[in-house]
Protein backbone atom coordinates (compact mmCIF):
# COMPACT_ATOMS: atom_id res chain seq x y z
CA UNK A 1 0.00 0.00 0.00
CA UNK A 2 1.14 3.38 -1.11
CA UNK A 3 0.43 6.57 1.08
CA UNK A 4 -1.85 8.23 -1.46
CA UNK A 5 -4.04 4.82 -1.52
CA UNK A 6 -4.34 4.54 2.88
CA UNK A 7 -5.09 8.72 2.65
CA UNK A 8 -7.87 7.99 -0.11
CA UNK A 9 -9.16 4.69 2.39
CA UNK A 10 -9.42 7.07 5.44
CA UNK A 11 -11.16 10.09 3.40
CA UNK A 12 -13.40 7.33 2.25
CA UNK A 13 -14.35 5.95 6.00
CA UNK A 14 -15.03 9.70 6.85
CA UNK A 15 -17.36 9.99 3.53
CA UNK A 16 -18.70 6.88 5.08
CA UNK A 17 -19.51 8.01 8.63
CA UNK A 18 -20.76 12.07 7.92
CA UNK A 19 -17.18 12.85 9.32
CA UNK A 20 -15.11 15.95 8.37
CA UNK A 21 -11.16 15.19 6.50
CA UNK A 22 -8.47 16.83 6.92
CA UNK A 23 -4.62 15.50 5.48
CA UNK A 24 -2.94 17.63 8.19
CA UNK A 25 -5.76 18.15 11.16
CA UNK A 26 -4.99 22.08 11.67
CA UNK A 27 -5.58 24.35 15.25
CA UNK A 28 -8.97 25.76 15.93
CA UNK A 29 -9.36 29.43 15.59
CA UNK A 30 -8.06 31.56 17.90
CA UNK A 31 -10.06 31.81 21.46
CA UNK A 32 -12.11 28.71 19.97
CA UNK A 33 -11.80 25.52 21.38
CA UNK A 34 -8.62 23.44 21.99
CA UNK A 35 -7.77 20.96 18.56
CA UNK A 36 -7.13 17.18 19.45
CA UNK A 37 -4.56 15.83 17.17
CA UNK A 38 -3.46 19.01 15.81
CA UNK A 39 -0.86 18.25 12.68
CA UNK A 40 -1.75 14.39 12.77
CA UNK A 41 -1.77 13.08 9.61
CA UNK A 42 -5.17 12.29 7.64
CA UNK A 43 -7.26 13.98 10.64
CA UNK A 44 -11.12 13.24 10.87
CA UNK A 45 -13.02 14.55 12.77
CA UNK A 46 -17.23 14.43 14.25
CA UNK A 47 -18.99 11.86 15.53
CA UNK A 48 -16.80 8.86 15.04
CA UNK A 49 -19.02 6.23 16.16
CA UNK A 50 -22.53 5.56 18.00
CA UNK A 51 -21.53 8.48 20.92
CA UNK A 52 -18.29 8.85 20.44
CA UNK A 53 -17.29 12.46 19.45
CA UNK A 54 -13.32 12.92 19.04
CA UNK A 55 -10.89 13.42 16.02
CA UNK A 56 -8.31 10.19 15.45
CA UNK A 57 -5.24 9.98 12.95
CA UNK A 58 -2.42 7.98 12.11
CA UNK A 59 0.17 7.10 14.33
CA UNK A 60 3.50 5.07 14.67
CA UNK A 61 4.24 6.19 10.89
CA UNK A 62 7.23 4.52 9.75
CA UNK A 63 9.14 4.71 6.30
CA UNK A 64 8.29 1.17 4.34
CA UNK A 65 8.92 -0.46 1.40
CA UNK A 66 12.05 -0.92 -0.63
CA UNK A 67 14.91 1.35 -2.07
CA UNK A 68 12.75 2.91 -5.12
CA UNK A 69 9.32 2.30 -3.62
CA UNK A 70 9.41 3.92 -0.05
CA UNK A 71 6.33 5.66 1.34
CA UNK A 72 5.50 6.57 4.89
CA UNK A 73 2.43 4.45 6.54
CA UNK A 74 1.13 4.45 9.73
CA UNK A 75 1.30 1.52 12.17
CA UNK A 76 -1.60 2.50 14.51
CA UNK A 77 -4.47 4.89 14.87
CA UNK A 78 -5.24 7.23 17.51
CA UNK A 79 -8.07 8.80 18.73
CA UNK A 80 -8.34 11.31 21.07
CA UNK A 81 -11.65 13.31 23.35
CA UNK A 82 -11.93 16.18 25.17
CA UNK A 83 -12.95 14.67 28.66
CA UNK A 84 -12.08 17.31 31.21
CA UNK A 85 -15.00 15.25 33.79
CA UNK A 86 -13.11 12.31 34.08
CA UNK A 87 -9.79 14.03 34.39
CA UNK A 88 -10.97 15.19 37.57
CA UNK A 89 -11.28 11.90 38.57
CA UNK A 90 -8.58 10.26 37.71
CA UNK A 91 -6.09 13.22 35.91
CA UNK A 92 -3.61 11.06 34.45
CA UNK A 93 -3.52 6.67 33.54
CA UNK A 94 -2.28 4.84 31.37
CA UNK A 95 -3.40 0.92 30.23
CA UNK A 96 -1.13 -0.84 27.52
CA UNK A 97 -1.44 -4.18 25.83
CA UNK A 98 1.38 -6.57 27.46
CA UNK A 99 2.54 -7.11 24.20
CA UNK A 100 4.12 -3.36 24.28
CA UNK A 101 7.56 -3.21 24.22
CA UNK A 102 8.45 -0.24 26.64
CA UNK A 103 6.16 -1.48 29.27
CA UNK A 104 9.06 -2.24 31.69
CA UNK A 105 10.36 1.70 31.21
CA UNK A 106 7.14 2.69 31.98
CA UNK A 107 7.36 0.91 34.94
CA UNK A 108 10.64 2.69 36.31
CA UNK A 109 8.45 6.17 36.40
CA UNK A 110 5.09 4.98 36.95
CA UNK A 111 3.41 3.02 40.09
CA UNK A 112 1.52 -0.21 38.32
CA UNK A 113 -1.91 -0.73 39.40
CA UNK A 114 -3.31 -3.92 40.00
CA UNK A 115 -7.20 -4.85 39.70
CA UNK A 116 -9.27 -7.71 41.04
CA UNK A 117 -9.70 -9.04 37.39
CA UNK A 118 -7.14 -11.76 36.93
CA UNK A 119 -7.43 -11.41 33.12
CA UNK A 120 -7.66 -7.46 32.91
CA UNK A 121 -4.02 -8.01 34.76
CA UNK A 122 -2.84 -10.79 32.51
CA UNK A 123 -3.81 -8.54 29.04
CA UNK A 124 -3.03 -5.15 30.22
CA UNK A 125 0.13 -3.42 32.38
CA UNK A 126 -2.24 -0.09 33.82
CA UNK A 127 -0.08 2.75 35.49
CA UNK A 128 -0.34 6.20 37.37
CA UNK A 129 2.36 9.07 37.88
CA UNK A 130 4.56 7.74 41.18
CA UNK A 131 2.96 10.78 42.87
CA UNK A 132 -0.72 9.20 42.22
CA UNK A 133 -2.87 7.41 44.34
CA UNK A 134 -4.33 4.27 42.38
CA UNK A 135 -6.89 3.58 44.48
CA UNK A 136 -9.00 6.47 42.55
CA UNK A 137 -8.23 4.37 39.30
CA UNK A 138 -9.09 1.02 40.50
CA UNK A 139 -12.56 2.47 42.00
CA UNK A 140 -13.24 3.81 38.43
CA UNK A 141 -13.10 0.51 36.40
CA UNK A 142 -16.35 -1.92 37.71
CA UNK A 143 -15.56 -5.28 37.10
CA UNK A 144 -17.71 -5.30 34.02
CA UNK A 145 -15.75 -2.71 32.73
CA UNK A 146 -12.37 -4.74 33.04
CA UNK A 147 -14.57 -7.95 31.83
CA UNK A 148 -15.11 -6.06 28.60
CA UNK A 149 -11.76 -4.77 28.15
CA UNK A 150 -9.99 -7.32 28.69
CA UNK A 151 -12.60 -9.43 25.44
CA UNK A 152 -10.35 -6.89 23.26
CA UNK A 153 -8.20 -8.62 21.43
CA UNK A 154 -5.70 -6.18 19.82
CA UNK A 155 -3.37 -4.73 21.16
CA UNK A 156 -4.14 -1.58 22.31
CA UNK A 157 -3.60 1.49 24.55
CA UNK A 158 -5.74 3.84 26.34
CA UNK A 159 -5.90 6.17 28.89
CA UNK A 160 -6.06 9.81 30.28
CA UNK A 161 -3.73 12.99 29.75
CA UNK A 162 -3.74 16.91 28.96
CA UNK A 163 -8.07 16.16 30.13
CA UNK A 164 -8.40 14.15 27.16
CA UNK A 165 -8.80 10.46 26.40
CA UNK A 166 -6.72 8.59 24.16
CA UNK A 167 -7.05 5.57 22.34
CA UNK A 168 -4.26 3.98 20.55
CA UNK A 169 -5.02 0.77 18.28
CA UNK A 170 -2.19 -1.23 16.47
CA UNK A 171 -3.05 -1.88 12.90
CA UNK A 172 -1.94 -5.47 11.65
CA UNK A 173 -4.78 -5.72 8.05
CA UNK A 174 -5.05 -1.21 7.12
CA UNK A 175 -8.47 -1.94 6.06
CA UNK A 176 -11.20 0.37 5.64
CA UNK A 177 -12.52 -2.51 8.01
CA UNK A 178 -9.81 -2.55 10.46
CA UNK A 179 -9.88 1.14 10.87
CA UNK A 180 -14.04 1.35 11.70
CA UNK A 181 -13.51 -1.77 14.39
CA UNK A 182 -10.75 0.75 16.12
CA UNK A 183 -13.19 3.37 16.23
CA UNK A 184 -16.08 1.08 17.19
CA UNK A 185 -14.16 -0.28 19.83
CA UNK A 186 -12.65 3.39 21.08
CA UNK A 187 -16.32 4.39 20.96
CA UNK A 188 -16.75 1.75 23.66
CA UNK A 189 -14.60 2.95 25.67
CA UNK A 190 -15.68 6.15 26.02
CA UNK A 191 -19.37 4.68 26.46
CA UNK A 192 -18.51 2.44 29.14
CA UNK A 193 -15.95 5.15 31.23
CA UNK A 194 -19.46 7.72 30.95
CA UNK A 195 -21.63 5.39 32.62
CA UNK A 196 -18.70 4.72 35.40
CA UNK A 197 -18.61 7.76 36.32
CA UNK A 198 -22.55 8.08 36.09
CA UNK A 199 -23.12 5.42 38.11
CA UNK A 200 -20.81 6.37 40.88
CA UNK A 201 -22.74 9.81 40.51
CA UNK A 202 -20.03 11.74 39.24
CA UNK A 203 -21.32 14.91 36.91
CA UNK A 204 -20.98 13.82 33.31
CA UNK A 205 -21.57 16.43 30.51
CA UNK A 206 -23.46 15.09 27.64
CA UNK A 207 -21.95 13.70 24.56
CA UNK A 208 -21.72 16.25 21.97
CA UNK A 209 -19.21 17.86 19.49
CA UNK A 210 -17.57 19.48 22.52
CA UNK A 211 -15.83 16.11 22.94
CA UNK A 212 -14.48 16.76 19.67
CA UNK A 213 -13.39 20.23 19.93
CA UNK A 214 -15.82 21.18 17.77
CA UNK A 215 -17.92 23.88 20.18
CA UNK A 216 -17.36 24.84 23.74
CA UNK A 217 -18.46 22.15 26.09
CA UNK A 218 -21.88 23.54 27.65
CA UNK A 219 -22.37 25.54 31.03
Amino acid sequence: MKAEEWAELVRGLATKRGLTYEPVGGLNPRGGPATLCPGGTNRIKGNLSGEFWGASCDADEREEGGIFSKTVLPRAILAKAHMPDLAQVVPIFNVESIEAEDRVEQLASRRKVEFESIDFNRRYLATVPLDHDPIALRELFSPGFLDWAAQIRNEVEFGITDRQLYFNWRLSERTAEEYARALDTAAGLFTRLRSEMDESGIHTYPAGPWHAGLEPFPD
